[in-house]
């Protein structure tokens, strides 16, 4: 059995459904802060299989004692994290407890437990400003500009010191690039809380009519075009690089560090182009001046994900596009309308018990 944390998420949602479509049993730990059991829902009709789900917080050591010595676990793949770049430098502790915090408790659970071997969901922002591109798994990590960053930084060395401490340990270390995009289906997606901090998810927001226009931050960047570049890989293809993780994770010993993206960068103005081609009509957006901690371009070098894992990514931007405006268009409130839905059944379900 795979514990998946933080698998009701974006991306935890879309990997628990690629574990259980290759056959895994999988429990799901969420405290549901910024994602919904909905999703999971989904994710089961999709599969046609039952997933164990367990509402609570990855930094709960004794719930985590419970669940290791309660189900059995063999692996686990770390998702649980706060991820709001804006959010992280208005509450820097919350990101550092969360995000630091929560792995250090999740690994100390683990060794009690005798399991060692663990997925962590990392980012491209431990790069920070790199002064060359595409970027490697051994370009230096810099000094990422926001709590986030730092907090997935931070978590990252936490890890590479438990391995050097312990041989014991088999950890992969996914430096996601841009996730996007959504399950075919269009019945799972990406559903942020509030104002979306990405720029596909705003795009559609708009798009859908939640919001009156773009903000492209940034139209002097020393690029093509003058807006930022940034390599989108779809969400699907990253969900099933954990897998190819998961598995090279059985032949390995340390910490391995693979980035997950497309290889490729396109500009802001590309992607306002490509979606307006999605959706057939123009998408109202402003120019406005650079956001503090923005950086102007990155993009991935994916050559050892390839060679190591077996794994690369398929779908280009075009399908990335329309998988998150088919998810978009038919859920325009996300999972709320469902969350409405389900607590007026379950109001008039106390109705009639009454």
């Amino acid at each position: 059995m795979i514990l998946v944390t933080g698998g009701a998420g974006y991306i935890g949602s879309h990997a628990v459904l690629e574990l259980l479509l290759a056959g895994h049993e999988v429990l799901v730990l969420d405290n549901l802060c910024n994602s919904s059991p909905m999703a999971l829902e989904r994710v089961e009709s999709l599969a046609g299989r039952k997933v164990q789900f367990v509402k609570g917080d990855v930094r709960n050591r004794s719930l985590l004692n419970a669940l290791f010595a309660s189900y059995p676990i063999t692996a686990v793949l770390h998702f649980a994290g706060l991820k709001a770049v804006g959010e992280s430098v208005r509450e820097p502790l919350r990101y550092y407890e969360t995000n630091v915090s929560g792995s250090i408790a999740l690994c100390q659970a683990m060794a009690e437990a005798g399991i060692f071997r663990l997925v962590f969901s990392s980012s491209a922002t431990v790069y920070g400003e790199s002064p060359r591109m595409p970027i490697t798994e051994d370009s230096p990590t810099g000094i990422p500009t926001n709590p986030y960053g730092q907090s997935k930084l931070m978590a990252e060395n936490v890890l590479k010191g438990l391995a050097e401490s312990d041989p014991r340990w088999s950890i992969g270390l996914l430096r996601y690039f841009n996730p996007i995009g959504a399950h075919e289906s269009g019945l799972i997606g990406e559903d942020p809380n509030g104002i979306p901090n990405n720029l596909l998810p705003y795009m559609l927001q708009v798009a859908v009519g939640r919001r009156k226009q773009l903000s492209v931050y940034g139209a002097d960047y020393p690029t093509p075009d003058g807006t930022g570049v940034r390599d989108y890989i779809h969400v699907v293809d990253l969900a099933k690089g954990h897998l190819k993780a998961l598995e090279r994770l059985e032949q390995v010993r340390g910490v391995s560090v693979w980035n997950l993206g497309t290889g490729r960068g396109y500009s802001v103005r590309q992607m306002i182009t490509a979606f307006e081609e999605v959706i057939g009509r123009p998408l109202p957006h402003v120019y406005k001046a650079r956001r503090p901690g923005d950086i102007a371009q990155c993009w991935s070098d994916p050559t050892k994900a390839r060679e190591e894992l077996g794994w690369a990514a398929e779908k280009d931007l075009l399908t990335m596009l329309a998988d998150a405006w088919r998810w978009q268009s038919r859920n325009p409130k996300g999972y709320a309308a469902d969350k409405v839905a389900a607590s007026q059944t379950a109001n008039a379900a106390t109705a009639l018990a009454s």
